[in-house]
């Protein structure tokens, strides 16, 4: 309103008129506010509806893990059962070196008359295998003490280096609790009972604890050789899996080579955590998902196509028929070429590489019009177009990681079965067993021989 207009008002009028004027404008303020807020309230329901179109992530097309996965229910069955096809049957072979024999002779005929072992020929011969009662072995150490004939000093017996003094039970028993708890995921009252019942050995869960606090020193030895044989390894696998310690959620890391695995559990996912296990070092060849805390700690970097065939999956799941087909194809090929390589020679291989150069480059020319098609088409062409073949040129390079993911399995189920670790040094303890039995399977040898052994060893600097 112009002035000359409020001028010519009354002066009853004016204040009146000046107030509705102000707040015509605060309203007028607050309406383009709303609008704003509205356009945005629009903006986010546009998303969500589109992604409420968009086919659900599963194990198949994504990286959830196959617990996540919805079971369909089986069809109804035939009414007619189907007869499986007919095999030789296959009996248990016998034992090559029985511990006990027993020949058994008939006595009789049925006539009455008596017959002679000698007379008679093997006709049948099979094992009976059994278990004796099992009991543990108690030995008592009896320290003696004398004087000296020539000083007249008194002389105290020291204790056998392989019965020391201290903790009453012996590295069979530790062996044992340890391999039930952390590999068979059995837990501490569980175990007093397993214990009582199958060995007569009455623990108490506290005495369990105390056990597996004082095997934590020589563990951890043996877990320092294992990490610095993976730490100066050419080719090294990494992945990771949250865990539970001390009711925080930290992450369990698993890097392994060719003849070595090594766990550790950190309050971290970041790229602190292998850079600091490297120490310097700097392999050849990571192998691992995209995950960029573990990106750049090689020369090269060979990315996991398992994880990228289920990207693609998913790309294919929302409708991208461009890009995604032709590139999971291309990327199950790698795969099966990456298996056959034992039974391939060298010009086969860099024939192969050949051609799966040529194939991705075409595919990345492609131009694909669905959003999921066209986000892995330039992330391939950006971030990992040199990341997807480098073990077509290393025979010791796998194609994928999923030897990592198999080694932390154990893990996942050990956490949805203890619900993690109530102490930092159980976590510790947890993920230097996990190095020793992982490591100690590669060689050949079980769980319980691998941490026999390493109870048993004298203990050894990753230096040494």
């Amino acid at each position: 309103m112009a002035p000359e207009t409020f001028d010519s008002l009354d002066d009853d009028l004016k204040p009146m008129v000046l107030r509705i004027v102000e707040q015509n404008a605060s309203l007028l303020g607050r309406i383009d506010d709303l609008l704003a807020q509205i356009a945005k309230l629009n903006a986010h329901i546009a998303k969500l509806e589109a992604k409420l179109g968009e086919p659900p992530k599963t194990p198949d097309n994504s990286s959830l893990p196959p617990s996540r996965g919805q079971k369909t229910n089986a069809a109804a069955g035939a009414s007619e059962k189907k007869r499986r096809k007919g095999r030789p049957g296959v009996a248990r072979a016998l034992v090559e070196n029985p511990d006990a024999t027993r020949d058994v002779y008939a006595e009789r005929c049925g006539c009455g008359a008596a017959l002679s072992p000698a007379d008679q020929e093997l006709t049948h011969a099979y094992d009976h295998i059994d278990l004796p009662p099992i009991k543990p072995v108690t030995t008592r150490i009896n320290l003696h003490k004398g004087k000296c004939p020539c000083c007249k000093k008194l002389v105290t017996a020291r204790p056998p280096a392989d019965m020391p003094a201290g903790s009453p039970f012996g590295p069979g028993i530790v062996s044992l609790v340890t391999y039930l708890h952390a590999c068979q995921m059995v837990s501490y009252s569980r175990l007093t009972e397993v214990l009582d019942g199958l060995f007569g050995l009455k623990l108490s869960e506290g005495a369990i604890a105390n056990m597996l606090a004082r095997a934590a020193k020589p563990f951890a030895a043996s877990s320092a050789v294992i990490a610095a044989i993976v730490r100066n390894s050419p080719v090294i696998a990494s992945d990771e899996t949250s865990a539970r310690v001390c009711k925080k959620t930290y992450w369990q890391w698993v890097f392994a080579a060719k003849t070595a695995v090594f766990h550790m559990i950190a309050p971290s996912r970041k790229k602190i955590v292998p850079t600091e296990f490297l120490a310097g070092a700097k392999p050849d060849v990571w192998i691992s998902d995209r995950l960029p805390a573990q990106a750049t700690h090689a020369e090269a970097h060979q990315v996991c196509l398992a994880h990228l065939i289920r990207d693609a999956q998913f790309a294919i799941d929302t409708g991208d028929t461009i890009f995604a087909p032709d590139f999971k194809t291309f990327l199950q090929k790698a795969c099966a070429i990456g298996r056959r390589r034992p039974q391939l020679s060298d010009a086969t291989i860099k024939t192969y590489a050949r051609d799966l150069r040529r194939e991705l480059d075409r595919l990345l020319e492609l131009a694909p019009m669905q959003k999921d098609g066209s986000h892995l088409r330039a992330t391939m062409q950006v971030d990992a177009r040199d990341k997807l073949l480098v073990f077509m040129t290393r025979r010791d390079v796998e194609p994928t990681n999923n030897g990592c993911e198999r080694e932390l399995r154990p893990s996942v189920i050990f956490r949805k079965v203890t619900n993690g670790f109530r102490s930092n040094w159980g976590a510790d303890v947890y993920a230097d067993i996990r190095s020793i039995v992982a490591t100690g399977r590669i060689i050949g040898r079980s769980p319980l021989a691998s941490l026999r052994a390493a109870l048993a060893a004298e203990p050894k600097t990753a230096a040494a």
